[in-house]
């Protein structure tokens, strides 16, 4: 374990690359370029406002920020599952050249996407300003629950990244599974307008947990779920360590599956 971690920091600027060719990658052949990471938030938010507020006319007091706040945290989390997925078959061709510590890849995907997140936080203080609400002191804790996210995403992204080179069709299910989550979070909707007896899948989901904090400390000056996010935080840890130590003892089978 130890000497994987060594090698892992001897590869520190192949990690960099890595995260500034995903960057360049992501809109490398579009007119607008790296404008869409502030363009594709904009967008969903006035797809769902029309869906939610024009077409079934519900939505509530400054619910376009509770919308933005919802869709940028999703963009960020959805993405970085799906490319992490896929980030070790993506390289399968250097990999299979050259011998690197396979975490590094579903790692440099989760940084790239974490890049990306920056941008739609900018887009959420435009929304911030526009409807007039100023957070409160509760906003030290943006840094907290950005890393306990990271976290979390780095976690599932080294399971899934290992699974996938053994179980190729997980990469489609994962279309289906994170579509679930979307809407068992309150994302595009409030967490209490579900019934009673379906209250667990937004106390017991992560992603809402990670949502509903964002929204606490920007929205409602409140304080976020610290209890939901260490359980979320320490849970990734103790992941990310028995992942970084797997990965350490069977990457061999990473080449051969490849």
């Amino acid at each position: 374990m130890k000497t994987y971690l060594q090698e892992m920091l001897k590869r520190k600027d192949l990690l960099i690359y890595l995260v500034k060719s995903g960057l360049k990658a992501e809109h490398r052949n579009s007119y607008l370029g790296y404008f869409w990471w502030l363009l594709d938030p904009l967008l969903n938010v006035l797809v769902y406002y029309f869906l939610v507020v024009i077409i079934l006319q519900r939505g509530g007091e400054n619910y376009p920020l509770f919308l933005v706040i919802g869709l940028v945290a999703w963009r960020c989390i959805s993405s970085t599952i799906n490319s992490s997925a896929k980030s070790i078959m993506r390289y399968s061709s250097i990999i299979n050249q050259v011998y690197l510590p396979k975490s590094l890849f579903p790692l440099s995907f989760t940084m790239t996407q974490l890049f990306n997140f920056g941008f739609g936080l900018i887009v959420v203080a435009v929304f911030l300003a526009i409807f007039g609400v100023m957070p409160g002191w509760q906003l030290i804790y943006l840094p907290l629950i950005i890393l306990v996210q990271t976290a979390f995403l780095l976690a599932v992204g080294l399971i899934l990244a290992y699974m996938t080179v053994f179980v190729r069709d997980i990469d489609n299910v994962l279309t289906y599974v994170t579509r679930i989550f979307f809407y068992a979070s309150p994302i595009i909707w409030e967490g209490g307008r579900l019934p009673p007896e379906y209250s667990w899948a937004v106390d017991y989901n992560p992603i809402a947990v990670i949502v509903e904090s964002y929204r606490a400390i920007l929205m409602h000056h409140s304080n976020p779920d610290f209890i939901g996010l260490s359980v979320i935080f320490i849970t990734s840890l103790a992941a990310i360590v028995f992942m970084l130590y797997y990965y350490s003892k069977h990457e061999h089978k990473i080449i051969k599956a490849l």
